[in-house]
Protein backbone atom coordinates (compact mmCIF):
# COMPACT_ATOMS: atom_id res chain seq x y z
CA UNK A 1 0.00 0.00 0.00
CA UNK A 2 1.60 3.60 -1.07
CA UNK A 3 1.41 6.18 1.70
CA UNK A 4 -0.12 9.39 0.60
CA UNK A 5 0.57 12.76 2.15
CA UNK A 6 -2.02 15.66 2.02
CA UNK A 7 -0.41 18.95 1.04
CA UNK A 8 -1.60 21.77 2.97
CA UNK A 9 -2.27 24.78 1.52
CA UNK A 10 -0.54 28.42 2.23
CA UNK A 11 -3.28 31.84 2.42
CA UNK A 12 -0.99 32.60 -0.81
CA UNK A 13 -1.58 29.64 -2.64
CA UNK A 14 -5.41 29.98 -2.07
CA UNK A 15 -5.58 33.47 -3.51
CA UNK A 16 -3.93 31.95 -6.49
CA UNK A 17 -6.39 29.60 -6.74
CA UNK A 18 -9.18 32.12 -6.57
CA UNK A 19 -7.13 34.45 -8.88
CA UNK A 20 -6.66 31.85 -11.76
CA UNK A 21 -10.27 30.52 -11.87
CA UNK A 22 -9.51 27.48 -9.73
CA UNK A 23 -11.86 28.47 -7.29
CA UNK A 24 -14.97 30.75 -8.17
CA UNK A 25 -17.08 32.74 -5.87
CA UNK A 26 -19.64 30.19 -6.51
CA UNK A 27 -17.47 27.47 -4.89
CA UNK A 28 -18.60 27.89 -0.75
CA UNK A 29 -15.27 26.94 0.53
CA UNK A 30 -13.18 29.01 3.08
CA UNK A 31 -9.03 27.57 4.25
CA UNK A 32 -8.69 26.05 7.37
CA UNK A 33 -4.93 24.75 9.10
CA UNK A 34 -4.09 24.50 4.85
CA UNK A 35 -7.22 22.48 3.93
CA UNK A 36 -9.62 23.74 1.50
CA UNK A 37 -13.07 23.12 3.22
CA UNK A 38 -16.33 23.18 1.63
CA UNK A 39 -19.08 25.13 3.88
CA UNK A 40 -22.16 24.09 5.01
CA UNK A 41 -25.54 25.12 3.46
CA UNK A 42 -27.27 27.33 5.76
CA UNK A 43 -30.81 26.06 7.58
CA UNK A 44 -33.15 29.45 7.31
CA UNK A 45 -33.08 29.37 11.46
CA UNK A 46 -28.67 29.90 10.95
CA UNK A 47 -29.17 32.30 8.08
CA UNK A 48 -31.86 34.68 10.25
CA UNK A 49 -29.53 34.39 13.47
CA UNK A 50 -26.69 35.66 11.27
CA UNK A 51 -28.14 38.41 9.80
CA UNK A 52 -30.16 39.46 13.10
CA UNK A 53 -26.94 39.78 14.92
CA UNK A 54 -24.96 41.30 12.29
CA UNK A 55 -28.16 43.81 11.37
CA UNK A 56 -28.17 44.52 15.62
CA UNK A 57 -24.15 44.67 16.35
CA UNK A 58 -23.37 46.83 12.60
CA UNK A 59 -26.39 49.59 14.56
CA UNK A 60 -24.79 49.25 18.17
CA UNK A 61 -21.36 49.48 16.71
CA UNK A 62 -21.14 51.64 13.68
CA UNK A 63 -19.19 54.91 15.58
CA UNK A 64 -16.36 51.99 16.92
CA UNK A 65 -15.54 49.35 14.62
CA UNK A 66 -17.16 47.69 11.42
CA UNK A 67 -19.26 44.27 11.86
CA UNK A 68 -18.42 42.34 8.45
CA UNK A 69 -20.54 39.21 7.83
CA UNK A 70 -19.82 36.20 6.02
CA UNK A 71 -16.59 37.69 4.49
CA UNK A 72 -13.13 36.46 4.89
CA UNK A 73 -10.33 36.76 7.62
CA UNK A 74 -6.98 36.24 7.07
CA UNK A 75 -4.90 34.15 9.70
CA UNK A 76 -1.16 33.27 8.39
CA UNK A 77 0.31 31.14 7.25
CA UNK A 78 -2.74 28.77 6.57
CA UNK A 79 -5.90 29.88 7.30
CA UNK A 80 -8.91 32.03 5.65
CA UNK A 81 -12.34 31.70 7.53
CA UNK A 82 -15.44 33.39 6.39
CA UNK A 83 -17.37 33.51 10.00
CA UNK A 84 -20.64 34.62 10.17
CA UNK A 85 -19.78 37.66 11.84
CA UNK A 86 -16.62 39.40 12.24
CA UNK A 87 -16.25 42.79 14.20
CA UNK A 88 -13.01 44.82 13.18
CA UNK A 89 -11.36 48.02 12.93
CA UNK A 90 -12.37 50.90 10.96
CA UNK A 91 -10.61 51.38 7.90
CA UNK A 92 -10.20 53.91 5.78
CA UNK A 93 -9.71 51.40 2.68
CA UNK A 94 -12.64 49.37 3.82
CA UNK A 95 -10.42 46.33 3.62
CA UNK A 96 -10.16 47.05 -0.03
CA UNK A 97 -7.04 46.24 -0.37
CA UNK A 98 -6.57 42.71 1.95
CA UNK A 99 -8.80 40.72 4.46
CA UNK A 100 -8.57 41.97 7.91
CA UNK A 101 -6.04 40.29 10.29
CA UNK A 102 -5.79 39.41 13.80
CA UNK A 103 -4.68 42.86 14.63
CA UNK A 104 -7.70 43.86 13.60
CA UNK A 105 -10.05 41.77 14.93
CA UNK A 106 -12.50 42.35 18.09
CA UNK A 107 -14.43 39.98 18.05
CA UNK A 108 -15.38 36.82 15.89
CA UNK A 109 -19.08 35.32 16.12
CA UNK A 110 -20.17 31.61 14.23
CA UNK A 111 -23.32 30.49 14.14
CA UNK A 112 -24.42 27.30 14.89
CA UNK A 113 -27.51 24.86 14.12
CA UNK A 114 -25.23 21.49 12.67
CA UNK A 115 -22.01 22.78 13.38
CA UNK A 116 -21.86 23.72 16.96
CA UNK A 117 -18.95 20.78 17.69
CA UNK A 118 -16.68 22.22 14.14
CA UNK A 119 -17.23 25.25 15.66
CA UNK A 120 -16.07 24.56 19.07
CA UNK A 121 -13.15 21.94 17.90
CA UNK A 122 -11.87 22.88 14.35
CA UNK A 123 -12.03 26.85 14.51
CA UNK A 124 -11.88 27.39 18.23
CA UNK A 125 -8.11 26.10 18.43
CA UNK A 126 -7.93 28.35 14.63
CA UNK A 127 -8.67 31.00 15.96
CA UNK A 128 -6.97 30.77 19.61
CA UNK A 129 -3.64 30.04 17.89
CA UNK A 130 -4.20 33.30 15.53
CA UNK A 131 -4.57 35.46 18.78
CA UNK A 132 -8.25 35.98 18.68
CA UNK A 133 -9.19 37.41 21.92
CA UNK A 134 -13.21 36.94 22.07
CA UNK A 135 -14.40 34.39 19.95
CA UNK A 136 -18.57 33.35 20.56
CA UNK A 137 -20.42 30.97 19.36
CA UNK A 138 -24.10 31.61 18.76
CA UNK A 139 -26.40 27.81 19.53
CA UNK A 140 -29.39 28.81 17.94
CA UNK A 141 -31.25 25.14 18.26
CA UNK A 142 -30.12 25.93 22.73
CA UNK A 143 -30.77 29.74 22.73
CA UNK A 144 -26.97 29.66 24.37
CA UNK A 145 -23.63 31.57 23.75
CA UNK A 146 -20.21 29.69 24.01
CA UNK A 147 -17.71 32.56 24.91
CA UNK A 148 -14.18 31.93 24.49
CA UNK A 149 -11.24 34.03 25.88
CA UNK A 150 -7.41 33.88 26.87
CA UNK A 151 -6.37 32.73 23.96
CA UNK A 152 -3.24 30.65 23.56
CA UNK A 153 -1.38 28.56 20.94
CA UNK A 154 -2.86 24.90 22.68
CA UNK A 155 -6.01 26.82 22.68
CA UNK A 156 -8.69 29.33 24.62
CA UNK A 157 -8.19 28.89 28.51
CA UNK A 158 -11.38 30.49 29.24
CA UNK A 159 -14.96 28.68 27.70
CA UNK A 160 -18.12 29.65 29.33
CA UNK A 161 -21.58 28.89 28.46
CA UNK A 162 -24.25 31.98 28.67
CA UNK A 163 -28.03 31.92 28.55
CA UNK A 164 -29.43 34.11 26.03
CA UNK A 165 -31.05 36.56 28.87
CA UNK A 166 -27.58 37.29 29.91
CA UNK A 167 -25.86 40.72 29.16
CA UNK A 168 -22.00 40.49 27.72
CA UNK A 169 -19.76 43.01 27.28
CA UNK A 170 -17.30 42.29 23.93
CA UNK A 171 -13.42 42.57 25.73
CA UNK A 172 -12.52 45.46 23.23
CA UNK A 173 -15.15 47.29 24.22
CA UNK A 174 -16.24 46.78 28.00
CA UNK A 175 -18.53 49.70 28.17
CA UNK A 176 -20.71 48.10 25.88
CA UNK A 177 -22.95 45.52 27.48
CA UNK A 178 -25.39 43.23 25.03
CA UNK A 179 -28.00 41.70 25.59
CA UNK A 180 -27.35 38.35 24.07
CA UNK A 181 -31.41 37.40 23.87
CA UNK A 182 -30.98 40.28 20.65
CA UNK A 183 -28.40 38.56 18.92
CA UNK A 184 -30.73 35.49 18.25
CA UNK A 185 -34.46 34.96 16.61
CA UNK A 186 -37.27 35.79 19.01
CA UNK A 187 -39.47 33.54 19.75
CA UNK A 188 -42.93 33.26 17.60
CA UNK A 189 -45.86 34.41 19.06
Amino acid sequence: MVSTKAKRWTVDDYHRMVETGILTEGDRVELLEGQIIEMNPQLPPHAATTQRAFRYLDRLLETVAYVRMQLPITLRPKSEPEPDIAVVRIDAHEYGDRHPTPDDIFLIIEVADSTLLGDRQQKAPIYSKAGIADYWILDVNTRQVYVFREPTQEGYQQEVILAANTLLAPIAFPAIKIPLNQLFLQNAP
